[in-house]
C-alpha cells in the first residue's frame, strides 16, 4: 500500500469524526462533551454512513436489475402497495407521490407501459380519469428480488426491544428534523 493510499484510507476511517471535521468547533459546539461522546457520535454518524452507502447500492443494483431509473422504481414500489392494500392509483396520485409534473409523468407511464411494467385502464368511478396498476410479472419480480432484499430491514427493527425502537424513530426524527431545517435556510438564502 502506497502513503497516498494509506492516508486515503485514514481520511475515509475519519470522515465522521467531529474534531477532525470542524477543529475549531465553528459549526458544532462541543463544549460540554466527553471525548467519549465524540467517539460515540462519530461511531454513530459512521453507522448512519454506512446504511446510507448501502441503501444507495442496493438502490442501484435494483434499477440495474429491473433496467430502471429511480423514479421508474419508486413509481413501481407505489403501485405494489396500492395494489396491496386495494386502492386505485391515477396518475396525478404518481405525480403527486413522485413529486414530478403530470408531463414528466406522463412520460414515466409511457416508458413503464412500453416495458410491460405498467397497464393503463379507464377509472371505474371517474370517466376522465385513468387507473393505474403493476402487471403480475413486474411485481412478482420486483417482490422476489428487491422486495426480497428490502424485507430484510425487518429482522434488524425486529430484534430491537419496543424502548430501542422508539429511541431509534426519535432519533431518526430528530435527525431528519434538523436536515429539513437546514435544506430550508439554503432555499431561503438563495
Amino acid at each position: 500500500m502506497s502513503k497516498l493510499d494509506s492516508d486515503a484510507g485514514s481520511v475515509s476511517s475519519s470522515l465522521y469524526d467531529v474534531e477532525r471535521n470542524d477543529p475549531e468547533s465553528s459549526l458544532i459546539d462541543r463544549s460540554g462533551a466527553t471525548p467519549q461522546d465524540l467517539k460515540e457520535i462519530g461511531e454513530l454518524m459512521a453507522a448512519l454512513g454506512r446504511l446510507r452507502d448501502a441503501e444507495q447500492h442496493l438502490s442501484e443494483a435494483s434499477q440495474r436489475y429491473m433496467k430502471l431509473g429511480r423514479s421508474d422504481m419508486r413509481a413501481l414500489h407505489f403501485l405494489i402497495v396500492a395494489l396491496h392494500s386495494k386502492t386505485l392509483v391515477t396518475p396525478s396520485a404518481i405525480a403527486a407521490h413522485l413529486g414530478i409534473s403530470s408531463a414528466s409523468t406522463t412520460k414515466l407511464l409511457d416508458r413503464l407501459e412500453t416495458g410491460g411494467h405498467i397497464v393503463r385502464a379507464p377509472h371505474p368511478n371517474d370517466r376522465r380519469a385513468l387507473s393505474i396498476t403493476i402487471t403480475d410479472e413486474t411485481r412478482e419480480a420486483a417482490m422476489q428480488t428487491v422486495g426480497r432484499l428490502q424485507a430484510k430491514r425487518f429482522y434488524a427493527a425486529a430484534r430491537l426491544s419496543s424502548e430501542d425502537r422508539a429511541i431509534v424513530v426519535r432519533f431518526l426524527d430528530d435527525m431528519t428534523e434538523q436536515i429539513a431545517l437546514r435544506d430550508e435556510a439554503w432555499t431561503t438564502q438563495g
